[in-house]
């Protein structure tokens, strides 16, 4: 398949992406490899335009991705023209005919429901907590289950358990956070659970943190202990996905291309959203990237300090057990028992030591 003689020359384009650069990648999609970038008003050659996922940009909202000269793709919705981009055309005169493929045999599947108080749940490549992650649904979303592995033991909204779900598309997601009927035992699964080796101790977790946390205080006004606790909290220790690949230990998410003084870049996220009345869809949702830990925890603080709904808190820069339970009552999380799930975590560990106005 080769491009017609009308696409070859090209039309000359110029990117607009504010500050963060323009991904270019393999395919006409968010999910394709990423094989370079494109600064703020560079120039570009485009071949031709194909249509592909919908993305917001600064320019405008577009499913159309622009194939360059080089053979990567951009989405049109950060790329200003003032020539039409004829669409993609391939020619092929030799092509051998096709052999029908046999149609694969139905998967039987049993759709489960996600029931999560702990935010997003990963689904992984593998039935472990250390097992790279493929994408995240939230709360009310469905998933199909074809059959049960034994795993990492997990402590979910609906049950601790070490089984896994193995779903459809080959991913794996905890049956602790899923109500579905029963799985059978998936062929050749074993019955052995697998003991989880942390990464990192929680004093090995703890020495690293407690720098970052301590300078956010100062610089904030954020006491430590809370820092710290949230970071165990949603971080799983630093074993989540967006804290091992990214250093990003609270979820902090990039608005509108923007990443502030503190992180690194963005990184996109195919995820699940649902709605109230329980209709799920698939989203890219982009999240701050940072170069040390220290810097996540400093961002943390700064998150914090300019949201205006978190103002009364920082009346209690000094009681950190206040400030974390008027930060809850701001709308930080939704879990009904968040404010008790960090206080015990800073009890527990000890946290308050590390509070540097005592």
């Amino acid at each position: 398949m080769a491009p017609v003689a009308a696409q070859a020359a090209g039309v000359t384009a110029t990117v607009d992406v504010q500050s963060t650069p323009l991904k270019t990648r393999k395919g006409p999609s968010l999910a394709s490899a990423i094989v370079g970038t494109l600064r703020d008003n560079q120039k570009v050659t485009i071949a031709c335009a194909v249509t592909g996922p919908s993305v917001r940009g600064s320019v405008r909202t577009s499913t159309q991705w622009d194939r360059l000269t080089s053979g990567a793709y951009v989405t049109h919705a950060y790329i200003r023209s003032s020539k039409s981009i004829p669409r993609c055309v391939t020619t092929s005169p030799q092509a051998a005919p096709v052999k029908a493929k046999p149609k694969p045999a139905a998967v039987t599947y049993q759709v489960g429901t996600v029931r999560s108080t702990d935010g997003s749940v990963n689904i992984r490549t593998g039935p472990s907590t250390s097992s790279p992650v493929k994408r995240a649904v939230g709360n009310g979303a469905t998933v199909q289950g074809v059959c049960g592995v034994v795993g990492t033991s997990v402590a979910g909204t609906v049950r601790t358990t070490t089984q896994w779900n193995r779903l459809t598309d080959g991913g794996y997601i905890s049956h602790a956070y899923v109500v579905t009927p029963t799985l059978k035992l998936c062929p050749g699964a074993s019955l052995t659970p697998v003991k989880e080796t942390p990464s990192v101790t929680p004093e090995q977790f703890l020495a690293a943190a407690v720098p970052g946390a301590q300078k956010g205080w100062q610089e904030y006004g954020v006491p430590a202990s809370v820092t710290i606790a949230q970071a165990i909290l949603e971080s799983g220790w630093g074993r989540s996905g967006l804290s091992t690949a990214d250093r990003n230990y609270f979820g902090i998410k990039c608005q509108s291309g923007s990443f502030g003084k503190l992180a690194s870049g963005c990184h996109d996220y195919v995820t699940t959203e649902c709605t109230k009345t329980g209709e799920c869809f698939s989203t890219t949702a982009t999240f701050r990237t940072y170069a040390t830990m220290s810097h996540s925890f400093r961002d943390h603080g700064n998150f914090l300090r300019v949201n205006s709904r978190y103002k009364p808190a920082f009346a209690y820069t000094r009681d950190a057990n206040k400030f974390i339970w008027n930060v809850w009552k701001a709308g930080y999380a939704t879990d009904p028992n968040y404010y008790t799930k960090i206080t015990t975590l800073m009890a527990s560990y000890k946290l308050y030591q590390y509070d540097t106005w005592k």
